[in-house]
């Protein structure tokens, strides 16, 4: 089939007729702001150790190679390879999809403890495998709760609302490591960043219910409640081309996203001289302020402009990545780093406007028995490719280029993902020329 909506293409109707199974927008409202507080966690968990890196190789007495191991790879592998089976026992009609987001809670909570008690790299490594392991419970099953939860004309804003978890806790995970690092060194940091963890798993399942759970019990004459096989499920979601471009756009976005995030710190530390407090304080305000309006602003245009045109929900992610490029490279070249953090902010607000409008196209390109699964497929992408080879391929080109850029190398390798930010723009673009043949309703 050819793409799609040509210029002056019509209008088109909203993605489904209001529905009548579900929950009241107060039980809406705990919903989301609890599972919110979890993936705060999530990525407070996962991103503390990027302000803590510097700190850690020099005590440990490793290579920008092997800091990119630990802080990517080791991680992603895990995450990414278990997450597709416990996504697909998540979209099994008898799986309590809540009670399996408090156990991954308390693990990858459990697994960041670990972390603090490290002694060599090995033990540091296995440690952040354990928290890959953890967390690879908690995405999917969310976005299907949401998902399940809320109407589709709303639910690329309902998705970018829990996706506000990402630079929140990346944010706290700076502010909070940097700071603690430096009064108290970096195993307080991570001890203390598994507490609030470990506690919440323990009340989440009074707090919020699996809408399966409520449903009424003929709910599964309509189907949806009926399981799908999985070789079923693969073959409808990578059937449709537009979430392949989905795939591969969110994967290379995921990519550039990781190893910037890293070593962008690094940068801060190493070639402007700030200390981890400092860097964890000004990076993290400056680019966790601009990832939470992006984030919101993604999943708002969305739903304003998707609703008649569906193309138009993966528009304002394809041109903030082309509009982000030239910003960065300007930020990575500045010497001075007050201009620098000034430059970073718009940047790093567009290059976060993917995830509401990318998660809720994900979900619907596929029917609701295969939802979880393909949030797993998204993510394994994601992680595997953006989370497991960006800080680690990263690392080992700063150390390919030491030996001609010196104490810059670290900033010749950000220009390059500056400019890289171009391919994923074209791929979010192709994505959208299918949306209106592809898309579901339900």
């Amino acid at each position: 089939m050819a793409d799609q909506d040509a210029p002056g293409a019509t209008a088109h109707p909203p993605l489904a007729t209001p529905r009548t199974d579900l929950p009241s927008q107060r039980q809406l409202r705990i919903l989301l702001w609890t599972l919110m507080l979890v993936y705060i966690l999530n990525f407070l968990d996962r991103q503390i150790v990027n302000i803590l890196a510097e700190p850690i190789r020099r005590e440990l007495q490793l290579s920008d190679t092997q800091i990119g191991l630990m802080t990517g790879l080791a991680f992603a592998v895990f995450y990414t390879f278990l997450g597709i089976p416990i996504a697909r026992h998540a979209d099994h009609p008898g799986t309590n999809r809540v009670g399996l987001i408090a156990i991954s809670l308390a693990i990858w909570s459990a697994m960041t403890a670990a972390c603090g008690m490290a002694q060599n790299f090995v033990q540091l490594l296995l440690a952040r495998i354990g928290v890959g392991v953890g967390e690879a419970g908690c995405a999917p099953s969310s976005h299907a709760l949401i998902t399940d939860s809320v109407e589709p004309h709303r639910r690329a804003s309902a998705i970018a609302f829990f996706g506000l978890g990402i630079p929140i806790g990346g944010l706290l995970g700076m502010v909070v490591g940097g700071t603690l690092n430096d009064n108290f060194g970096w195993r307080v940091a991570f001890l203390s960043a598994a507490v609030p963890g470990l506690l919440l798993a323990l009340i989440l399942p009074f707090l919020i219910r699996d809408p399966r759970r409520t449903a009424a019990p003929d709910a599964a004459k309509n189907g949806v409640l009926e399981r799908m096989p999985f070789m079923a499920a693969m073959r409808e979601i990578l059937g449709s081309r537009a979430y392949i471009h989905l795939l591969i756009a969110a994967s290379f976005t995921a990519f550039l996203s990781y190893g910037k995030s890293v070593w962008v710190t690094v940068l801060f530390m190493r070639n402007h001289g700030l200390s981890a407090s400092e860097t964890g304080f000004w990076l993290g305000i400056t680019s966790g302020i601009a990832t939470m309006i992006g984030t919101w602003a993604g999943g708002a245009l969305a739903e304003r402009y998707g609703r008649t045109n569906r193309r138009h929900i993966l528009t304002a992610p394809a041109i903030g990545m082309v509009l982000a490029a030239p910003m960065l490279y300007f930020a990575y070249a500045a010497t001075d780093w007050k201009a620098a953090l000034a430059l970073l902010f718009v940047p790093s607000l567009l290059n976060y406007l993917y995830y509401g409008p990318c998660y809720s196209t994900a979900h619907s390109l596929v029917s609701p028995q295969a939802r979880a699964v393909s949030t797993s497929i998204m993510m394994f992408g994601q992680n595997l490719i953006g989370l497991g080879l960006g800080p680690l391929f990263f690392g080992m080109l700063s150390d390919a280029l030491k030996p001609v850029a010196g104490a810059e190398s670290v900033r010749w390798v950000l220009y390059g993902a500056a400019w890289f930010g171009l391919i994923p723009a074209f791929f979010w673009w192709r994505s959208s020329l299918r949306l209106n043949a592809d898309m579901k309703s339900g």
